[in-house]
Formats: C-alpha cells, sequence, structure tokens
C-alpha cells in the first residue's frame, strides 16, 4: 500500500480565550487532519487568557505549545498565521482588527459584536487588511442541517411560507447565579445575539434575508449577587425573547430564545414549510430530518425520518459508518476543516460580511422589543 498523502505545510494557531469554545476549536484543529485530507496541518502554537493559572493549565490540556497573559501578544506572534477569537462576544471587534491590522487570518465565534456598529467596524477591519474571515456558526455544519439546506435548496419543500426556530436553555434558570460576564450586555451581549445569533444565520442561509421584525423580551430575574459578596448587581441582557419576521421573499418566521426554560439544556429546533412538503431538525435529534412530502400516496401521510448520515449526506462520509452519528464536536470539525481546506487561498464563510448581516437582524429585534413596534432591517443597516 502507499502512503497517505503528505499535508504540505503547517499553520499556526492562536486562540484567544481558553474557556468553553476555546476548547471546542483546540479539539477542532487537533481531530480535523485525522478524519479528512487536508492540505496543511493546524499547529496549535499559542492560546491567551487573563487568569494565569486557568490557561496554563488549558494550555496543556489542549495541547498547545506556549500560552500568554495578553491577547496583543498572541496576535502579534510571528509563527501565528490564524488568529482564533473564542472570548466573550464584546471583546470580539477588538480583537479581530488588530488580529487584520498584524496580516493574520480571523476566525470569530458568534456573535460577530455586541451591537451592528462594531460588528461591521470588525469586517471593515479585515476588507481593509485583505485577510481571510470567518465567523463561527458551526450549526451550519452539522450534517443533518446542511442536508435540510440542500433539500430546501432542490425544492423538497417548494417555496418556503414559514420559518419557525426555537432555542431554549436553563442556563439562567437558578436566581442564585452570581453575576457575571453573561449578564453584562455590553460584554456579553443579548440571548437574542448570543442564542439568536444562530438561528437568524441559518435562517439567512436558507430562507434569504429579513425585512422586518417586531418581538418582545423580558429579564425576570432583574438582579444578581455579586460575586465579591458586595450586594447585588442589575442584569442587563433579556432572559427571553421573541420574534416575528417577514422575509425578503415574502416568507413569514418566528423565532423564540429563551435561558428560562427548565429542563431544557441546550434545545433548538428549525421547522421550515414550503407550498409542497415540510422539513423538522431537531437538535436533541441532531443526527436526523423529519421530512413530509406534500406529494406522498394519502396512504403514507406523515412525516418520514431521515437519518442524515448516508455517505452522500453532507459531511457524512468524513465521519463513522452510518448508524454511528456525529455530535457537537463534529461541528466545528467540519467548520474548522472546512476553512483549513482553503487555506490560504479562500474563500472562507460564512464571513464576517454575513457575521454583519445577522447582527443587523439581532439589533432590529433588540429594537423591535424595547420600542414595542415593527422594525425594518433596513432602519439598522441605512439609519
Amino acid at each position: 500500500m502507499g502512503a497517505p498523502p503528505r499535508l504540505t505545510r503547517e499553520v499556526g494557531i492562536g486562540v484567544a480565550g481558553y474557556g468553553m469554545m476555546g476548547k471546542a476549536h483546540a479539539y477542532a484543529y487537533t481531530v480535523a487532519p485525522v478524519m479528512r485530507t487536508l492540505p496543511c496541518r493546524p499547529r496549535l502554537r499559542v492560546i491567551s487568557g487573563r487568569d494565569e493559572a486557568k490557561v496554563s493549565r488549558a494550555a496543556a490540556a489542549y495541547g498547545f505549545e506556549r500560552w500568554v497573559g495578553d491577547w496583543h501578544d498572541l496576535v502579534n506572534s510571528p509563527d501565528v498565521d490564524i488568529v482564533d477569537i473564542c472570548t466573550p462576544p464584546g471583546t470580539h471587534a477588538e480583537i479581530a482588527a488588530a488580529a487584520a491590522a498584524a496580516g493574520k487570518a480571523v476566525i470569530c465565534e458568534k456573535p460577530l459584536a455586541v451591537s451592528y456598529a462594531q460588528a461591521m467596524d470588525a469586517a471593515v477591519s479585515v476588507q481593509r487588511a485583505g485577510v481571510l474571515n470567518a465567523v463561527g456558526f458551526n450549526y451550519r455544519r452539522l450534517p443533518a442541517v446542511s442536508l435540510m439546506k440542500r433539500m430546501i435548496d432542490e425544492g423538497a419543500v417548494g417555496k418556503v411560507r414559514l420559518w419557525r426556530a426555537t432555542w431554549l436553555s436553563d442556563e439562567f434558570v437558578d436566581p442564585a447565579i452570581p453575576f457575571d460576564w453573561r449578564f453584562d450586555r455590553t460584554v456579553g451581549g443579548s440571548t437574542i445575539a448570543d442564542l439568536g445569533s444562530h438561528l437568524i444565520d441559518l435562517a439567512l442561509w436558507m430562507v434569504g434575508s429579513v425585512a422586518e421584525v417586531t418581538a418582545q423580551s423580558e429579564t425576570f430575574v432583574r438582579t444578581r449577587p455579586d460575586p465579591g459578596g458586595a450586594g447585588s448587581r442589575m442584569v442587563t441582557v433579556d432572559e427571553a425573547s421573541s420574534a416575528l419576521v417577514r422575509f425578503e421573499s415574502g416568507a413569514r418566521g418566528v423565532f423564540e430564545m429563551a435561558r428560562t426554560a427548565v429542563r431544557r439544556p441546550c434545545d433548538f429546533t428549525i421547522e421550515v414549510n414550503g407550498e409542497t412538503g415540510t422539513l423538522v431538525f431537531e437538535y436533541a435529534r441532531l443526527n436526523e430530518l423529519t421530512y413530509g412530502e406534500g406529494a406522498d400516496s394519502p396512504g403514507l401521510y406523515g412525516m418520514r425520518r431521515i437519518r442524515a448520515e448516508h455517505e452522500t449526506h453532507p459531511y457524512a462520509r468524513n465521519w463513522w459508518p452510518i448508524g454511528q452519528g456525529v455530535g457537537y464536536g463534529s461541528s466545528f470539525v467540519n467548520h474548522l476543516g472546512d476553512l483549513l481546506e482553503r487555506w490560504p487561498a479562500g474563500p472562507w464563510e460564512p464571513d464576517f460580511k454575513q457575521g454583519v448581516a445577522v447582527q443587523a437582524v439581532c439589533e432590529a429585534i433588540e429594537r423591535a422589543a424595547a420600542e414595542r413596534r415593527w422594525v425594518e432591517v433596513a432602519e439598522v443597516t441605512s439609519p
């Protein structure tokens, strides 16, 4: 047997942030060359974080060569080719701009920023520098979700009429959870932007641009204990929000995002109703789609289950035999693997331009909830 194809070069990776997202991305860089043939090999050069004890442990556990306490040192490291931003959203735009100025490719976790203005700043920075850029909308790369997109494009449901998406978690249920950056809108962004950005990205990807929205939001626990024990602090993020949406195509949509749904750990669903069919994705069964085809015989009335694991389905060929399934971590492997596959020429997608489009809808929903009215997305993009 011949030798396997050799990877042509190493690509230096610098990850800003050592929390859950930093771990997920480090895992993906490690696994991607195992699961698929790439033109390059990612090398985990440096990871950054403000807590030296935690970031040093993370560097050892994740397989990085070294760690730094200041992300500026990461951005300016000559052996880093790609800066991967996994810090809280309020820091994204600044780090992205610095990385672009240093001539580095930039991958940024979602949401791209905590405001449309910040997102635009980040997009302008990478455009001016001419560097590759991408936003971490990893759920596009779940095989079942990618298959859903393909089926819509191929006409499996006909013209889309309705889009329905929910994201429910119990992250904020306990009122005793102490205040941290997730409760500070300037750092963590709104729940609309944090959870909803994934749903909005998928809607724009599958259905097209959003024209206008109306919405409601609520914060049920308005103060949280100060972690230092000195009283309490005001919560400045929404805990639950919902929106009605009109797409440019004429389709209608509904979004719901909540962090106060008891015993719903990370449950999101997507349903698309078209002129001739229906598609449904449930994250709790992330390797499956359900599909109802209007042309079916009346004797077969109902929804059929599709196991999105056949080698003809998106990404399935890169994983395990049918029936074994893929999980959350696989979405990051698929996402970052796609980007590395196009290194260094690109293009990368979804890119910052697409991240800005998502941010515009997020901000329109935030504004609609605050002002209790319909808001056109053009009010945000062309004030």
